[in-house]
């Protein structure tokens, strides 16, 4: 991770030092003081929510040796505590975070891997992380750390001992992907696909497409982009790149593919991988056939940087995903929960019913999806055809949540699935009473909208039901 003095901080980031010694020295750095370990630099970002310069005396008593803000009154000084703290003074603490990260990266002389796509991401990231196993030493990004300040935090965690760094990049307009990569410089790009998140902010696919497609742009000629070959938007995705393609996929077309795909009684695919007339076959620790696809690209990748077949199906058989990914476990009353509430778009609600569905049990299936977000003009739409879906699916039991969500719930019924089997719930606390009385030990139940709608409240309850 970044090591560095205060002085020479100070000099990056055209910053003054206005409490302590120039020649302090820090390792690694946060921006939540929750966060800091002893010898860490603090940053004390302003916000709307919290601001991070309330926070510089816990973070002083927490070990942080240097702090970085844009003010230094009295009534910051005050709440300091008589530590060996040096405090540097900028006039943008964020734009001293990305600079910091600039110049980090400079330093670094491995491989850099930037992925992203309208979903799969941070899956993505955690099977290349376990495809890879032991072989390098590997940073990654940590939890949801793909944004415009996730992603310097992740590039300062690398070193020179580091082998692969691997950055994970969300997006909420043109322009901001880009932006990252100035930042990361990766060597290497994956775009999972491109999907219909982002409706709302950017108008249409072709629209999501391009702004997915910074990163295929900013990869250099001798470095390597890794496209989804069954995803039609790839054909445009490829005219951006300067690097050679390594397609991924299903189709036998593909550089990189899985084949013979099958699932196990809890919806958990085995597969081969298939690359330069070379196989191995795997079974993924997680439910969904859709993960083919992330076994695949992280294959890819890691073919890429030396590992072989055996090496990376033995990595992904190990593979532990993000929390709030398809994190299956069984509750003390004997219900299995598939906890994917932490994102939802068309494409991975629909992947995530098919993984439901394709699941046995003596007891229901029950699907409990709330509202998609972001979608715009497709809002409607996009809810129906879920329901639609969903009826399709074989699933015996639908509870929904939110207002949109409602539209699923109308879809499910439209298309077939017995009204008595549908439940509608406008908050979070009716679905969790809902389910009280619904489900028994045995039943499989899978939990999953778009983050504004904190469904892990549900799963919570189904952990401790209502008395």
């Amino acid at each position: 991770m970044v090591t560095m003095s205060a002085a020479r901080l100070a000099e990056l980031t055209g910053g003054t030092i206005v409490r302590g010694d120039g020649d302090v020295v820090f390792s690694g750095a946060e921006i939540d003081s929750r966060a800091i370990t002893p010898g860490m630099a603090f940053f004390a970002l302003p916000g709307e929510k919290s601001d991070g310069h309330s926070w510089l005396g816990a973070a002083a008593r927490a070990g942080a040796r240097v702090a970085v803000v844009c003010r230094f009154d009295d009534e910051v000084a005050a709440g300091l505590p008589a530590t060996p703290l040096a405090v540097v003074l900028v006039e943008d603490c964020t734009e001293a975070l990305r600079e910091l990260a600039r110049q980090h990266r400079s330093n670094l002389r491995c491989p850099v891997v930037g992925i992203t796509g309208s979903t799969g991401k941070t899956s993505t990231k955690d099977f290349l992380v376990a495809a890879l196993g032991s072989r390098r030493r590997v940073a990654a990004t940590r939890g949801n750390r793909n944004n415009e300040l996730g992603v310097p935090l992740t590039v300062l965690e690398a070193g020179p001992r580091t082998g692969v760094l691997i950055v994970e990049m969300g997006m909420r307009g043109v322009g901001q992907i880009a932006e990252l990569c100035e930042i990361v410089r990766p060597t290497m790009g994956v775009v999972t696909n491109i999907g219909q998140t982002h409706m709302e902010l950017l108008g249409s696919q072709d629209a999501i497409a391009h702004a997915k497609g910074e990163l295929v742009e900013c990869i250099p000629a001798e470095g390597r982009v890794f496209l989804n070959g069954d995803d039609r938007w790839s054909r445009a995705l490829k005219k951006k790149a300067r690097a050679p393609i390594t397609w991924y996929g299903l189709g036998q077309r593909c550089n990189v593919r899985a084949t013979d795909i099958t699932t196990d009684d809890l919806g958990r695919p085995t597969l081969t991988l298939r690359a330069s007339r070379r196989q191995a076959t795997v079974s993924l620790p997680v439910p969904g056939r859709h993960h083919a696809y992330t076994a695949v690209a992280a294959a890819s990748v890691a073919l890429a940087l030396g590992a072989n077949l055996d090496e990376i199906a033995e990595g992904l058989a190990k593979v532990v995903p993000t929390g709030m990914r398809m994190e299956a476990f069984t509750s003390a009353s004997g219900v299995i929960v598939v906890n994917d509430a932490y994102n939802a778009s068309p494409t991975s609600m629909r992947a995530a019913v098919q993984a439901l569905a394709d699941m046995h049990t003596a007891g229901l299936r029950v699907a409990v999806l709330g509202d998609m977000a972001e979608l715009g003009s497709l809002t409607e739409l996009a809810h129906f055809r879920l329901g639609e879906a969903v009826a399709e699916s074989g699933v015996e039991r639908l509870v929904t949540v939110g207002p949109r969500a409602r539209r699923i719930a109308d879809a499910a019924v439209a298309k077939g699935m017995d009204p008595a089997a549908v439940r509608p719930c406008a908050t979070s606390d009716e679905a969790s009473e809902v389910l009280d009385d619904l489900l028994a030990p045995g039943d499989i139940v899978l939990v999953k909208a778009s983050r504004s709608m904190g469904l892990e409240r549900i799963v919570e309850g189904i952990l401790e039901p209502h008395a």
